[in-house]
Order: structure tokens, then sequence, then C-alpha cells
């Protein structure tokens, strides 16, 4: 059904118009809005909006889905398999994940934005990447047509998946399945998690949310309160002789490891030492506790927003040699 408001959610608070915005609560509801001819061209399907920056109002159809629903399809001793709207708040869904015991899931907790969209973004953090907890993404394409596709079909890799392809506009996820594990088992080997588990009696999956949050919260702005997308830029995954040959300059330069062949470096570590940290242009600025986060001022424009990713693009590339690209989508105005 049509929304009474056309504007578009976006975590940024950009204030962008859809010439139409469709939201639809079910699968049917969306397959009644396709046979009646209610989606018009161009479109766009979003979520939360949270990873999304729109350089102006779009001109088109604005899709997004209400769907809601945590079903159990199987549980057993080890593992329980769930089907999740697409509507689902991505961190309710951790909290649920969270209360009902099943591992897994914690260390994506306070990420913003929607089920659906996590499956497509390939949401990740802290050493998880839910691309390993999904078994299956259920979908829909314009003309109201049902796929699934296996987790081994979705072409997952870092902040990739067979969705974020051009050719795959016309497909929405409309459920994603989930397998959690009933075993108790952590990732703690990434970030300060393991430093700040010490402040809790013990470890479980409470603590573990907690202090997931609890450092995102310190690193990170609420949404709500300053408009922002989360990290805006990818990690660059560089050749290792590239990383050798800097670190011979940078020796302090924090790294992760691919593979033989490649390393994984953290553009936020760059973007500070270009001095990037905490400087404005504009009404846009970087933010002054990750500098992996661009914000929006109050009253920027999409165009502001990237300017500034224009202007720490090429710094980053004039002292390191790098190209950074967006994790966040950029979209014109249809």
């Amino acid at each position: 059904m049509e929304a009474d408001s056309k504007k578009i959610p976006n975590t940024f608070g950009i204030d962008v118009t859809a010439a139409k915005l469709l939201e639809y609560d079910s699968e049917e509801e969306f397959q009644k809005l396709s046979a009646a001819g209610y989606i018009t061209m161009p479109y766009l399907h979003v979520g939360g909006g949270s990873n999304l920056l729109f350089i102006g109002n779009y001109k088109g159809t604005i899709l997004h889905s209400r769907i809601k629903g945590i079903e159990v399809l199987m549980e057993n001793e080890e593992a329980v398999s769930v089907r999740v709207g697409a509507g689902v708040v991505w961190d309710d869904f951790v909290a649920y994940c969270v209360a009902h015991h099943w591992y897994g899931a914690e260390n994506l907790s306070s990420i913003p934005g929607e089920v659906g969209a996590s499956a497509v973004q390939n949401i990740g953090a802290y050493g998880v990447e839910v691309k390993d907890l999904i078994t299956s993404v259920e979908t829909l394409n314009i003309q109201g047509e049902k796929r699934v596709y296996p987790v081994d079909e979705c072409g997952y890799a870092y902040r990739k998946s067979i969705f974020k392809q051009p050719d795959m506009k016309s497909v929405f996820v409309t459920y994603v399945n989930f397998r959690l594990s009933k075993k108790e088992h952590y990732k703690l080997d990434y970030g300060a998690i393991r430093q700040e588990l010490v402040k809790y009696p013990q470890v479980d999956l409470n603590a573990v949310r907690q202090v997931i949050m609890d450092i995102r919260e310190s690193k990170l702005p609420d949404p709500k309160v300053q408009g922002n997308a989360g990290s805006f830029f990818m990690n660059p995954i560089v050749p290792r002789a590239l990383f050798e040959t800097l670190r011979q300059e940078y020796p302090d330069m924090p790294h992760y490891n691919v593979d033989s062949h490649h390393v994984k470096i953290p553009a936020g570590w760059m973007i500070d030492r270009c001095g990037w940290k905490g400087k404005a242009l504009g009404r846009a600025a970087v933010h002054d506790k990750q500098a992996l986060v661009l914000v929006n001022l109050g009253g920027a424009t999409g165009m502001d927003i990237v300017a500034l990713s224009d202007a720490v693009r090429a710094s980053v590339r004039e002292r390191f040699g790098i190209d950074l690209h967006p994790e966040v989508n950029l979209i014109d105005n249809g």
C-alpha cells in the first residue's frame, strides 16, 4: 500500500522524497501491487535506509518490506533453523537470538537496518559475517515470482552478494533463513572484546552482546542524534607486496592477513593518518571518534556527503596509493 508520507527513510538524515513510496506486509500483498501495476519505473527496494546515500529526490517508486515474524523451522540439541521476515529490525533479531540462547549473531549487535538488507549487504563485524549464519534467502521478483537462493548461490564475499549486482535490481528479499548454534561458543579475538569482558563476572551471550553494544556506542554516533550510515568505506584488500612496501614507512600500520597474497588494511586508520578525523567540509564531517564514519552535521545534502567522500578518497590515494571504495550505496535521483 502507498505510505502516508513519501519521505524516504535513511539514517543519514538526508531530506529526500520519492515520487511514490509503497510498503507491503506480505508476499501476497506485494504480488497484488505488482499485478495491479502500482510499481512504476524506475524503482528501488530499501530496508531501513541504513546503508544508502540519496544524492537527491528519487523520481520513481521506493519499495519497502514490512514482512515480520521469526519462525522456528527446526530445532535439536545442537542447532536451530529460523525463518525471519525481511522487515524485522536486525538488532531485534539479534536480541531474540541472545534471549533464546542461540549462538552466532551476538557479534553483529547494534548494526542498524533490517534483516532483508543484512542478506543483501552481507553485514559483518568483529569476525562474523551474516553469510556465516544464512542457509538460504527467499525472494520475489518484480513480477511477483518466488525463488529461494541457497547460501552457496548468493555469491557472498566481503560486503558483497549476488543481490547487489545491477541485473538483480528486480529481485527483492522477503525472508532470510538462518541456522544458529545451541552449543556455547564465541568469537572474542577482535577489537577490545576480551579486555572489556573482564568487567563481567562471567562470559555469556548477554555479556558479549553488551560489550559489543558498548564498544560500538563508544565509537559510532547514534543515527537518531547525528545522521550517518555507519562505516562509509570498505576496508581495502591489497596485494601483500604493496602492504610490505607501506609498512617500511608505517611500521605501526594495522593489518589483517586475508591469504598468502593479500592483506586487509583498516580504512579508518589511513583516513586518520591523513588528518581527516573530526574535520568538516561544509555541513558534512568525518566523525571525531571513528574516521571510517561520515556524518551529517545538520542540513547536509547527499552531494555534501559525496564531496567529503571524494576529498577523503583523494587524500588516501595520494598518500598511500590505495583507492577506497564506499560501503554505502550511492543512489542518484532515479
